[in-house]
């Protein structure tokens, strides 16, 4: 039995495979790689999320299923230290606060983002976003939004506990969201959106520690938000803005892969405030700062463990561990000048026991009437497994926010007085 470690999301986990003379090809870097995915497909391989690890400390992280959807789609924030709940709303406010999107400047946007994932490893291993907003009523205090994420692990050559090989596969993930949002007040508003979420990670495959055959999981979750902005003019150049955002998401059922066990989603807790000042007409600077933690306990995934139920796993999430560590934090800055070229960088800080994330952030953005470019890069940091997968990363982010549509409407009724 061969132990490995490996880094998804940044995150040191362990878990035992056998690999036929293991060495740095590219296909047994796509088997470590997916190793940790497979658990939550009730492998005979198990991570602990609380005990103690391959060098007899203890380990408090948490882990759940599907965690591309805690993976930031967004290169805007991605260029911020991951600081998305509470800056000015744009089209990718549907990821982290769909209670943004009735404060946008324009009444519609679509947003796509690439960003490939361990580039450094394998080359078609990446994650896919496309979202959009519409707003409507008598003064557009009200929007729909969607938005659909993409996450495909590549071909993998499967192989079970002894190395025989069990067939390649295209392990991939995805999810849609709806959204509905609403202003409350001048300041305030509110909002709600439904997620499906399906997971194929080895479908078919059959666990001989288990005996039966590994399924996708589908599940459903819901995020719910709340914004509030104030801005303090002094003149029509200078104007401070206070941006505060709280947002639960993926709250939803657990997913399964077999009938042995069922996972809990990242359900996450986020708070945000976020400071604009307006030093005049061409010059403008944003500070934010995030805070996150899971709504999920740190279990030792026994079959007791799996059968705590939602609420009561939300509940247990505040009774395990050091509160203080499990507690994520993403600071970022942005400058625009002329509101036509952004720079952006930002720090990501995660405690040494809950997985020991901490990386640099750096951006830019341009944009040019409707259109907007937006580009991040991870600087690199660290090694072997405690390099973050998106380091040495570009991710890009193309945007269009518009109100032509509205034009059109204006015109309409001008030309019938």
């Amino acid at each position: 039995m061969f132990t490995k470690i490996v880094d998804y999301m940044g995150k040191k986990k362990y878990f035992c495979c056998t690999l036929n003379n293991y060495n740095n090809n590219t296909m047994a870097k796509r088997f470590a790689l997916i190793g940790l995915t497979l658990l939550a497909a009730a492998t005979s391989s198990q991570v602990k999320a609380q005990g103690t690890n391959i060098n007899g400390t203890s380990n408090s992280f948490v882990t759940t299923a599907v965690p591309f959807l805690r993976v930031s789609p967004d290169a805007r924030a991605g260029a911020m230290g991951d600081a998305g709940i509470a800056v000015s709303p744009d089209a990718n406010a549907q990821y982290w606060n769909v209670a943004k999107i009735p404060f946008t400047d324009k009444p519609y946007g679509v947003s796509a983002t690439y960003t490939p994932w361990l580039k450094d490893l394998v080359p078609d291993i990446f994650l896919a976003y496309l979202s959009g907003y519409a707003k409507f009523g008598k003064e557009q205090e009200q929007a729909f939004s969607a938005s659909m994420r993409y996450f495909s692990l590549g071909n993998i050559q499967w192989t079970n506990d002894i190395g025989n090989s069990l067939g390649t596969g295209m392990p991939r993930e995805y999810s849609f969201d709806l959204g509905y949002s609403r202003k409350l007040s001048e300041y305030l508003s509110t909002g709600l959106s439904m997620r499906y979420i399906h997971s194929s990670l080895a479908s078919g495959v059959s666990m001989s520690s288990t005996g039966s055959d590994i399924k996708p999981g589908n599940a459903f979750a819901a995020d719910l938000g709340v914004f509030y902005s104030k801005s303090f003019e002094k003149d029509e150049d200078h104007v401070n803005t206070f941006n505060f955002g709280a947002v639960i998401s993926n709250l939803g059922s657990k997913i399964s892969y077999n009938l042995n066990r069922r996972d809990f989603l990242p359900q996450n807790l986020g708070i945000g405030v976020a400071y604009t000042s307006q030093f005049d007409a061409h010059n403008k600077i944003t500070f934010a700062l995030d805070l996150n933690k899971l709504l999920v306990p740190a279990l030792q995934y026994t079959a007791q463990d799996t059968q705590i139920s939602l609420i009561n796993g939300i509940f247990k999430s505040f009774q395990t561990g050091d509160q203080l560590k499990q507690i994520n934090a993403s600071l970022g800055a942005e400058y625009w000048y002329q509101n036509t070229i952004a720079f952006r960088a930002g720090y990501f800080y995660e405690d040494k026991d809950n997985g020991d994330r901490q990386y640099i952030t750096c951006g830019l953005g341009v944009r040019y009437n409707v259109f907007q470019l937006h580009a991040s890069y991870l600087v690199p940091q660290g090694s072997g497994i405690t390099r973050n997968p998106l380091s040495n990363t570009l991710r890009f982010t193309l945007m269009f926010e518009f109100d032509k549509m509205q034009d059109k409407v204006a015109t309409t009724d001008d030309s019938e007085k």
